[in-house]
């Protein structure tokens, strides 16, 4: 490799470095030295507080019960309305 080789290859490779530096940090932004404002959360406690009764009350149904429809009839398979 000639000298004028080595050298182009030194200059594209710091010119994008250079662009790919400028490109990330107009993406991502800069990094402040300001404090982050963290929102606190409530302490985790035992206590478990009542479900509401308007939606789970005695009366609800309940979808993991299986519901048959009808299931006193006999299905002989035939048309009756004919």
């Amino acid at each position: 490799m000639k000298k004028t080789d080595i050298a182009m290859i030194i200059l594209i490779a710091t010119v994008g470095v250079l662009v790919s530096f400028f490109v990330a940090r107009a993406i991502l932004g800069d990094a402040s030295s300001e404090p982050q404002k963290v929102k606190k959360i409530e302490k985790i406690t035992s206590e478990i507080t009542p479900p509401d009764t308007r939606i789970f009350n005695s009366t609800a149904i309940n979808p993991s019960v299986e519901v048959e429809i009808d299931a006193g009839a006999s299905n002989t398979g035939t048309d009756t309305n004919t």
